[in-house]
């Protein structure tokens, strides 16, 4: 039943776009009434939440594929990054909403989306679950550096900093996408990015 309400919320946020949601709309295109909607969510935005998480999983699933191409932490952070680009730049909508609007995904909602859907963190290595569990972006990144850390990559008195410069980096090319000011391909977005977060990195390896 669940199912049906995500999958009605899904289809809604592709045709006319997540501020087009109403409990009506999706009740009407599931088949149900709308007062059993609330059997199943709290309210609008935890309905939205779950409905947006679907579009996550086109890179969820091809992240691991990325990462088995990686012989060092520091290139499978890299990697990361480059998955994550391209899908969120195929589509910045969505990838907005879910990481930098007011709406946003409550980590609750975040956690229990999982729990619904385990299969969606399938073929994920442990250590990056937890990323995926984090709804925070610049947290997110954080955790996926730890490694990086660990190993001796990247000083931890500078990770925190690291972490939210990508962030910005990535959300700056996203806004580019977003107003329509960009004349890149997703490849060449996705190309430049990456090559400006790897350059963080060379930089403070050369301090």
């Amino acid at each position: 039943m669940m199912s049906y309400f995500i999958d009605a919320t899904a289809q809604i946020i592709e045709k006319e776009g997540i501020e087009k949601v109403t409990i009506r709309k999706v009740a009407d295109l599931a088949g149900y009434n709308s007062a059993t909607i609330y059997n199943y969510f709290s309210d609008l935005s935890h309905l939205i939440s779950f409905a947006s998480m679907k579009f996550l999983k086109k890179y969820t699933d091809a992240l691991p594929e990325y990462l088995s191409k990686a012989k060092t932490p520091l290139e499978k952070y890299f990697l990361i990054w480059e998955c994550f680009c391209k899908y969120s730049f195929e589509s910045p909508q969505i990838y907005y909403a879910v990481f930098s609007s007011d709406l946003g995904v409550h980590p609750s909602n975040l956690s229990d989306y999982y729990d619904f859907f385990p299969t969606d963190l399938l073929g994920l290595p442990e250590n990056l679950k937890d990323m995926f569990l984090e709804s925070n972006l610049p947290r997110r990144t954080r955790i996926a550096l730890q490694q990086c850390v660990t190993e001796n990559y990247i000083k931890e008195s500078e990770a925190d900093q690291l972490a939210e410069s990508h962030y910005l980096i990535w959300q700056g090319m996203l806004t580019m996408f977003i107003n329509n000011r960009s004349n890149y391909s997703v490849k060449e977005a996705t190309e430049m990015t990456v090559k400006h977060i790897q350059n963080t990195i060379t930089l403070e390896e050369s301090v």
